[in-house]
Order: structure tokens, then C-alpha cells, then sequence
């Protein structure tokens, strides 16, 4: 082997025997290095693929508890929370139909209002079955009831 000294005095080995060894993985350490990332795949992925429900969920409650802010806002400009008939549409726009507002605050109670995470319409009963008035999403399936991420998610929750 060669050596050849350099400025500081130190000998360097020849550079070709050096790099030889450290030039890349070997196929049997990419082999391992898949094998392990194949087995926290297999154990993550189905834990993972359960938090889009559980997010859509909070999401829903959240927005229904910006409704529901909203209606008591405007029930306290108002006397009363907007009638079915005018539905959740009131906190938005100033009602034309039914018992029209008196003091309806200019600019509304919500800035608009948002779509559930599964992209439907919130529901709004009043009088209310659970409630004074009731809020909800029908969730996943869009039907009334359900289990799981099915169930519906309201203001009474």
C-alpha cells in the first residue's frame, strides 16, 4: 500500500482502498432496511387509516359549536332563535320570511355558513328534540341515527 505524507506530517493511505469499502449499502443491508420499514408499515397504516373519521368528527363539533354561538348571539339580539322555516340561513342573511328580526345584528353572526366534513348541509331543528334547538351532522352515512362514524354529531353532545 502506498503512503504519501502530508503537510501537517500525518501519512494518508492510498485513496483508492478507502473508498472501495464505504462506496455504498450492500444489497443484503437495503434488503434488511425494506424488511423493517415493510413490518411498521404493516403495524401503523391500519392505525392511521381510522383518524380521517375521528378527525371529520371534531371538525363537525367544532363547527357546530361555532353555530351554536352563533344562534345565541342572535338570540339575544333577538328574543328568539330563528324559526325552523328560516333555518340556519338567519345567522347569515337578515330573514324576509316569518318573524322578521328587529335587531338583527348588520353583518350577520357567521361569516357563512360551512359545509359538514362530509360536505352536506348542518341540520336545524327548532323547537329541538334533544334541546331548545338542535344542531347536527348527519355524519358518514347522511342518514338520521347510526353507530360509529355513522353516528349523527349534534349539539347535544
Amino acid at each position: 500500500m502506498l503512503k504519501s505524507r502530508t503537510d501537517k506530517g500525518d501519512f494518508m493511505q492510498d485513496s483508492s482502498v478507502s473508498t472501495r469499502r464505504t462506496a455504498g449499502f450492500t444489497l443484503i443491508e437495503i434488503l434488511v432496511v425494506i424488511v423493517i420499514l415493510g413490518i411498521l408499515a404493516a403495524l401503523i397504516v391500519p392505525r392511521v387509516m381510522d383518524r380521517p373519521d375521528q378527525a371529520r368528527a371534531v371538525a363537525a363539533k367544532a363547527d357546530i359549536a361555532a353555530i351554536m354561538q352563533g344562534l345565541k348571539l342572535y338570540r339575544l339580539d333577538n328574543g328568539t332563535y330563528p324559526s325552523g322555516d328560516q333555518g340556519l340561513q338567519a345567522l347569515v342573511k337578515k330573514p324576509e320570511r316569518g318573524e322578521i328580526p328587529r335587531n338583527w345584528k348588520s353583518g350577520g353572526y357567521l361569516e357563512r355558513l360551512p359545509k359538514d366534513p362530509w360536505d352536506s348541509d348542518y341540520q336545524y331543528l327548532n323547537p329541538g328534540i334533544r334541546g331548545e334547538v338542535d344542531v347536527f351532522s348527519l355524519a358518514r352515512d347522511r342518514q338520521p341515527g347510526g353507530e360509529g362514524p355513522d353516528a349523527d354529531i349534534g349539539s347535544w353532545q
